[in-house]
């Protein structure tokens, strides 16, 4: 079992993200008419904002806030919309909320509404590959980012899931987002990874990097990792399971991730994946 190294990330307003001596949990509200996960459930600004509510009160440590659904055949939203809809949400948890808020978004116009909002991190999912000059946004704002792999756009990523070394290639990729990151300002302790279960990956693919998760310990930097839910978690239960009821399945792939060093697991059920975090954090306590 490799050790989970620690790190302290600087946040906007004098605040920091501190990693590594347990596993945080990132909460998803997607303020979306079409998530895969909960069917749009959230997808009232008021209902999102409850949400988020209900996941602090359940012991959420971030909350993440998408207004664009990213699921493989999405089709792209104006950005114009996707600020009427996190716009509010952001505005309506900082004032209720204590825990920090990310945009989960890859334009850079809407980084720079939800930071200036109350936001303190970006979630982009195409690790600075779709807008590059989100990393300009960030850097100002001397926010943190969290850079995912991913390849091509929702509609043909899964036309690119080709590897030699699934492990290797992702390690590469995640690189130059990283170097064009600092090459842009952003400060590398401000940077979180993502190797992007779900995204531009067969099934086999995102069961490979879960097994293998630790050895992107190797890119310096803490882990997020975000198995959620996601279709390839229903490849091993050998029959169609709706996104709704893969919270079993989900919980197999988090205990895994956080056995093997993650600093932050991304889930839609809190309350359950907290207990699941909680029990495989104290198992690692006791591995020699």
């Amino acid at each position: 079992m490799s050790v989970r190294s620690r790190f302290t990330v600087p946040l906007p307003f004098g605040a920091s993200l501190a990693l590594g001596e347990r596993v945080l949990i990132m909460g998803v509200v997607n303020v979306t008419p079409d998530s895969f996960s909960d069917g749009g459930r959230h997808f009232d600004s008021t209902k999102a904002i409850e949400a988020g509510v209900r996941m602090v009160e359940e012991g959420v440590d971030l909350i993440d806030i998408g207004g664009e659904s990213t699921r493989p055949g999405a089709e792209p939203l104006d950005e114009v919309e996707e600020r009427r809809r996190v716009l509010p949400v952001i505005e309506g948890l900082v004032g209720r909320v204590a825990v920090p808020l990310s945009v989960d978004t890859y334009r850079a116009s809407t980084a720079a509404a939800a930071l200036a909002a109350g936001a303190v991190l970006v979630n982009d999912v195409s690790g600075l590959r779709y807008e590059p000059a989100l990393a300009d946004v960030v850097a100002s704002h001397r926010a943190a980012i969290i850079l995912m792999h991913t390849r091509g756009r929702s509609r043909q990523m899964y036309d690119q899931a080709s590897y030699h070394d699934v492990i290797a290639e992702v390690q590469d990729e995640l690189r130059e987002s990283m170097a064009f990151a600092t090459t842009a300002g952003i400060a590398a302790e401000r940077i979180i990874l993502d190797p992007g279960l779900g995204f531009a990956k067969a099934a086999a693919h995102n069961f490979e990097v879960l097994a293998r998760v630790d050895e992107y310990a190797d890119l310096g930097r803490p882990l997020l990792v975000g198995p959620s839910r996601k279709s390839f978690l229903a490849k091993a239960l050998r029959g169609s399971v709706p996104a709704s009821d893969r919270d079993w399945a989900t919980a197999a792939a988090v205990a895994s991730a956080v056995l093997s060093g993650v600093h932050i697991v991304r889930v839609h059920a809190v309350r359950e994946m907290l207990q699941v975090v909680r029990v495989a954090d104290e198992i690692r306590r006791y591995h020699s």
